[in-house]
């Protein structure tokens, strides 16, 4: 039996929190043509789910369940997330109340 290696985040979300990776906007329209850079520098609005926290705590003392899981692709409100670098890589982190809906 194969074990499963441990994931290499080092950043451990809390309550309702998620870790995400940036995914970059479309550089190349549908009907073909290039997008330059300069065009696309606002802030992504898209990201894929490195890692969950483990939910909002109730007063009930229980977890709510988080609608979310590593490996989605969400969009989230354009000027929510907050933006961490650690070893070199940019992360963004979001509430799951900013999370607008899951792709696919």
């Amino acid at each position: 039996m194969l074990k499963r290696k441990e994931s290499d985040m080092k950043l451990k979300p809390l309550s309702n929190k998620i870790i995400l990776e940036a995914v970059s906007a479309e550089e190349k329209t549908k009907s073909g043509l290039i997008i330059p850079d300069t065009i696309n520098q606002e802030k992504p609005e898209q990201g894929k789910v490195l890692a969950v926290g483990p939910g909002k705590l109730l007063k009930s003392g229980e977890r709510s369940k988080m609608d979310v899981k590593v490996g989605d692709t969400v969009i989230f409100s354009k000027y929510s997330p907050s933006e961490i670098k650690l070893d070199g890589k940019e992360y963004l982190v979001v509430g799951e109340e900013d999370v607008l809906a899951i792709v696919g």
